[in-house]
């Protein structure tokens, strides 16, 4: 059974290079292998729109990042894999998740403030050119991330308070409307490497110096033997601290390949050879995927088809959960207001109740049942009752944001609403 929800995303903003792959691509297709971890893997093109004002970039972008990620071996089989946009869930959360944030947590956004502090120094009003959107930002990144309850996010340091903006967020909620959301923790990659660009800064669009990830070989040679270097003559020792080539070569090779090439820093290696030998290195690892992509790239449609498979997978459990959200707030049906109150009355007077059995399969089942007998929830089997009773227990405390994390155990028998009411009567009890 699967037990780790993780959830990441990229912004549809540009065209991958390689410090994207080895500080994002390449760690999470990694751990999407693990098998006891859930993995939402999307597309972020709503947040493209911050900052991107060419709508064919943004199409262009989610074209490529998503055939980037297929062709380094994201299987959309075992993994959840989205865009974004395609869940009309997230901007509905969003609205929800703003209307219990404080605008004073928003006021200390790093990204908002930056902008705040860089118009203060130029001598401009405070605010100029941030739109609502830049303000927002962390509410949308909430929503992406309770929207399917994950219990890890991979992040760079310089993303931490966003999740814990997220965690506010989800907090609030709970407080307000009871136990829906699970508190999301960020993952930080302690040791993700951050490679420098063609100038030795940190490889990055803003300083115009990346090195794109399925470059063309010969564009791949040309951009590598233009890397910045010091004048040191061939057979002279070089330095490989602060040595952008040494540091992209040990991005790629094995501890004993950047040994060996640390030693033929020491004896003198020209800077030609030592170009050549990183271009040869780099060249063997992505020239197998670049194929892939390239393919990919041809093939826009494919990719479509396995977007919308993904976002099938992605709101089946969106669109239920935010039937509950939607419940817990009051955004309910009208004619169905008086089964409401006479629910809330028999709750008093009666509770709904797990009941736990073995069946001949020789398994372990459980299933929920209303005050009046019907049943709500009927579990899959367990090889253990120990297992049965741990994920009853969770449903108990946690309420609905069990219900979305177990939901491939559980099969729902009746209306929203009345598994809403069952399972808050089980949550409001445990606290």
């Amino acid at each position: 059974m699967k037990t780790l929800r993780v959830l990441t995303g990229i912004t549809t903003s540009g065209t991958p290079h390689l410090g994207n792959y080895v500080g994002a691509v390449r760690p999470t297709v990694r751990a999407s292998r693990l098998p006891h971890v859930d993995s939402f893997y999307f597309l972020a093109d709503y947040h493209a729109l911050i900052k991107v004002g060419d709508p064919s970039r943004v199409q262009r972008s989610t074209l490529e990042i998503a055939a980037t990620w297929l062709a380094c071996g994201l299987d959309p089989e075992q993994v959840t894999f989205y865009r974004q946009s395609d869940i009309p869930e997230i901007p509905e959360l969003t609205w929800f998740l703003t209307c219990v944030t404080g605008k004073g947590v928003l006021n200390r956004a790093h990204a908002y403030k930056a902008s705040v502090d860089k118009n203060t120094a130029a001598s401009e009003e405070p605010d100029a050119g941030v739109t609502a959107g830049l303000f927002m930002y962390p509410v949308l990144m909430a929503a992406d991330i309770l929207m399917f309850n994950a219990h890890q996010v991979p992040v760079g340091r310089d993303q931490i308070q966003h999740i814990e903006m997220a965690r506010d967020m989800a907090a609030s909620f709970n407080h307000l409307y009871g136990d829906h959301f699970t508190l999301p923790e960020a993952a930080i990659e302690a040791h993700v490497a951050t490679l420098p660009g063609l100038d030795g800064r940190k490889m990055s669009k803003s300083y115009d110096n990346t090195i794109p990830l399925f470059a063309p070989r010969e564009q791949l040679k040309k951009l590598i033997m233009g890397i910045v270097t010091d004048s040191r003559a061939p057979g002279e020792p070089k330095d490989t601290e602060g040595s952008a080539l040494f540091q992209l070569y040990q991005a790629f090779a094995s501890a004993e390949e950047t040994a060996a090439l640390a030693q033929a820093y020491a004896n003198g290696i020209a800077w030609g050879e030592a170009k050549q030998v990183l271009f040869e290195r780099l060249d063997t690892e992505i020239s197998p995927m670049r194929a892939v992509y390239d393919e990919l790239i041809q093939n826009p449609a494919q990719i479509e088809k396995t977007l919308k498979m993904g976002a099938e997978k992605a709101r089946a459990v969106a669109t239920p959960f935010t039937a509950r959200l939607r419940h817990a707030v009051g955004l309910r049906a009208l004619d169905n207001l008086a089964d409401t109150r006479k629910a809330s009355k028999s709750a008093k007077l009666a509770a709904p109740s797990f009941k736990q059995y073995r069946e001949v399969d020789g398994l372990f089942y459980f299933k929920l049942i209303d005050a009046k007998g019907q049943l709500l929830l009927q579990s899959t089997g367990f090889a253990s009752p120990k297992e049965a009773a741990q994920t009853v227990a969770h449903l108990q405390k946690n309420g609905l944001s069990a219900l979305a994390e177990h939901q491939s155990q559980l099969s729902v028998k009746a209306d929203t609403e009345a598994v809403t009411l069952a399972l808050s009567h089980f949550s409001e009890a445990a606290n």
